[in-house]
């Protein structure tokens, strides 16, 4: 891949506004709520969460799927118009939405189950709560390593061409560009000590991933040993008893989460509000926990023997567990000088 595409896939993609001339979407069903959510698992989703919400509600719901960018995009498009009533979307990406004014802060009296969430959930600008979180660690092979790995050993020489580290372009990404700004510089604004650690471990890595799929194949067939990664992607591996682990970083211990965001201008904001609030709720937040592996956000959920056993006592409360939200203005701010840096240093 080019510096100049993979600068179109990390920045353009994510932050260029679409104009409205370019078109609107399809139009919506009339009377129906519409909920878009990511791709994957998506069937499950409609399973464990959707029709559940509809059977206690009688609300029926439209369930429409994309990437994050892609979806940011058609909301951008059809904002005059909008044709979704609640998006659940990566918090950077609702960070992006909230500063364009494509979503409306929530009114929390309508929301009684978010007094049940961890205080990371709540919305600092009012707007849509993190209804599930990932944390930022190190996944690795159990076979090859006695105790979980830190950064420090990236680079050792006895795993040259084992090595996993994340694209800016994946989730994982940026969490990870401002940890080693934290471990190696002087905090997480430290950029030229991210990419001079980034530009020391080049000869070491195998790959720099960008899809979940990719790195679980590579742990899977023992061609990576260690990868700086969330804690979900190593989920499937460990349920199928494979020779992987996580565990969290000494430096930088990042949460990442999902929003519930409300679209302004939506027709139907007493269900979307109620959809979003059902999200939060106990027993919704339990099924997408078995279902998909979202960890919960409400502190009374249980959780899957296989997550706690991922992510240790950081499921249960990861603040206490040293774990903070990612800086997403500070991510705003110097997400486009990042990804020019990352095309031209590090991928090309």
């Amino acid at each position: 891949m080019t510096p100049r595409r993979r600068i179109l896939l990390i920045v353009l993609a994510l932050l260029a506004p679409v104009a409205a001339a370019c078109g609107g979407g399809a139009a919506r069903e009339p009377g129906k709520l519409v909920v878009s959510v990511f791709g994957y698992a998506s069937d499950r989703v409609e399973r464990a969460v959707v029709e559940p919400f509809e059977r206690m509600t009688g609300v029926d719901v439209v369930v429409e799927t994309g990437a994050n960018a892609d979806r940011l995009s058609k909301l951008r498009v059809n904002r005059n118009a909008p044709t979704v009533d609640v998006v659940l979307m990566s918090d950077f990406y609702a960070a992006m939405g909230e500063k364009e004014g494509l979503f409306d802060k929530v009114d929390e009296a309508r929301l009684p189950h978010l007094a049940e969430a961890h205080p990371f959930a709540r919305n600092p600008g009012g707007y849509g709560p993190a209804y599930t979180y990932a944390l930022l660690g190190m996944t690795y092979r159990t076979d090859r390593f006695t105790a979980p790995p830190g950064l420090e050993r990236l680079g050792e020489p006895a795993y040259r061409g084992q090595v996993a580290v994340p694209d800016l372009a994946i989730t994982a990404g940026v969490p990870f560009l401002t940890t080693l700004a934290r471990a190696y510089g002087s905090g997480p604004a430290d950029a030229d000590a991210a990419f001079r650690a980034l530009a020391r471990l080049k000869p070491d890595v195998l790959t720099f991933y960008n899809r979940s799929t990719e790195l679980a194949s590579l742990l899977d067939r023992g061609e990576v040993v260690m990868a700086p990664s969330l804690d979900i992607f190593a989920v499937d591996l460990v349920a199928r008893g494979r020779p992987v682990a996580w565990a969290p970083l000494d430096a930088g211990r990042v949460i990442v989460t999902n929003r519930a965001e409300l679209v302004r201008g939506s027709a139907h904001r007493a269900d979307a509000e109620r959809f979003i609030d059902y999200l939060l709720s106990r027993e919704t937040q339990e099924r997408a926990a078995a279902s998909f592996n979202d960890k919960p956000v409400n502190r009374a959920a249980k959780l899957p023997p296989v997550l706690a056993r991922v992510t240790g006592e950081a499921a249960a409360d990861p603040i206490r567990a040293g774990f903070r939200p990612l800086d997403l203005d500070l991510v705003m701010r110097n997400l486009t000088t990042w990804s020019r840096r990352f095309a031209r240093e590090i991928a090309g």
